[in-house]
């Protein structure tokens, strides 16, 4: 199983910023690049507030910022609504701390403010009231998790998450 990191494709930061990255992956797994920090100074940092166009009687719209960086990695800062189970391999990110979990309804429903994590792997969670840094892949538009039947319309994909 050897392999090489992937050299710099190009002159200049970026070019060497991605092979940092891909040697940090190399050398720790992608989890590990992401909790060390190497992929979050990559990755497109993303706010609540810059989610959506417009928020109306009639749905949500997805920003200009959000369909552009839609399978891109960014990193969110928010918090860590209280869980289903005590360890799991998803959690909902939220703007401000809640008491109660928001994930149960529709993609008509779903608030403004909150996006669905998946984690490669299944993780014990912090308290909802620390605030966290998470780093995945964005992905856009309504899907219903076939294991759970939860229905999102913006998830951060083989996530991890650091409190900070």
């Amino acid at each position: 199983m050897s392999s090489s990191p992937p050299a710099p494709t190009g002159a200049g930061f970026d070019g060497r910023r991605a092979f940092l990255i891909g040697s940090a992956r190399l050398l720790l797994g992608a989890g590990g690049a992401t909790l060390c920090g190497l992929a979050a100074a990559a990755a497109t940092r993303l706010d609540f507030d810059e989610l959506y166009a417009k928020v109306t009687v009639l749905g949500l719209t997805f920003s200009d910022k959000v369909k552009s960086l839609n399978g891109g990695e960014v990193t969110m800062r928010g918090f860590m609504a209280p869980p289903l189970k005590a360890e799991a391999n998803f959690f909902v990110l939220t703007e401000i701390p809640m008491s109660i979990c928001p994930f149960c309804s529709s993609d008509s429903d779903w608030p403004d403010n909150i996006v669905v994590v998946y984690l490669d792997r299944a993780q014990t969670f912090v308290q909802a009231n620390a605030p966290i840094d998470v780093t995945g892949r964005l992905e856009v538009g309504s899907w219903t998790d076939p294991q759970t039947g939860f229905v999102s319309l913006l998830r951060l994909v083989g996530a991890a998450f650091r409190t900070v």
